[in-house]
């Protein structure tokens, strides 16, 4: 399984992910739905759920569909933006007990449930080098990359002081837009693992992006000196490349 075995995630509302992004709580969610029904989930969002979300409190920050061609036809993958864990406590219990909210999930399954499991979620915070995001403004054919990495234990300030002196400006050199970065802040793998999001011209582009960011002299000192002690992954990265849906308020 490609996405993250931790997966909670949250993001700002809108196209901007500013200075609050480092005050806040965010969770990443991935649903997974029974077949055919991932148009009839997005409608429901689309029409319904973000709005019932930011009427109790909880603030949608990006909705995505992974590119690769099964889970593109199954999968919903999205990022909201709570005031604390105990904000995020009170909305998800208004939410589920909202009469409106009650009524939408009832009808939008007449023809079947839509879920085929129980929705996966992860908690996070900022890390102190998530950047500031803008929307550049392009459009066409962008991707976004979800990408988890995870270290040896006790080795997760080593790998945040590659990315903090080192790979996110090397990220924006070879046209990779810095989304954010967070940490997990439960489950078992919380102090070890960083969960982050780029965003990219086009598959195309990307793939020519992390060609010339791995050949770059200037990375592979920054590597080779951020293993003086040892690796600093214990397992390959998990990267899931996806698009934003119609309704989400990053593209």
């Amino acid at each position: 399984m490609l996405i993250p075995r931790l997966i909670v995630m949250a993001v700002l509302a809108g196209a901007t992910l500013g200075s609050s992004l480092h005050a806040d709580v965010f969770e990443l969610r991935t649903y997974t739905t029974n077949e055919g029904k991932l148009d009839a989930l997005n409608a429901r969002f689309r029409d319904h759920t973000v709005e019932l979300f930011r009427r109790h409190g909880i603030e949608s920050v990006g909705y995505w569909t992974p590119t690769d061609e099964q889970r593109s036809q199954d999968t919903l993958i999205y990022v909201l933006r709570h005031k604390s864990p105990d904000a995020a406590k009170a909305s998800w219990k208004a939410f589920f007990a909202d009469a409106e909210w009650k009524k939408v999930a009832k009808e939008s399954q007449r023809d079947g449930r839509i879920l085929a499991k129980a929705p996966e979620s992860v908690y996070m915070e900022t890390t102190d080098y998530s950047p500031k995001f803008d929307s550049d403004g392009s459009s066409g054919d962008i991707v976004f990359e979800l990408r988890t990495y995870r270290t040896p234990e006790g080795r997760r300030d080593d790998l945040d002081a590659r990315f903090r002196d080192h790979t996110v400006e090397l990220f924006t050199k070879h046209g990779m837009q810095s989304v954010a970065y967070w940490h997990p802040i439960a489950g078992n793998d919380a102090e070890d693992t960083l969960i982050y999001v780029l965003r990219h011209k086009s598959r195309e582009a990307a793939k020519a992006s992390w060609k010339s960011f791995v050949g770059d002299p200037a990375w592979q000192d920054a590597f080779k000196k951020s293993r003086a002690n040892g690796p600093l992954l214990r397992e390959s990265p998990e990267s899931v490349y996806m698009r934003a849906t119609d309704y989400s308020a990053i593209k």
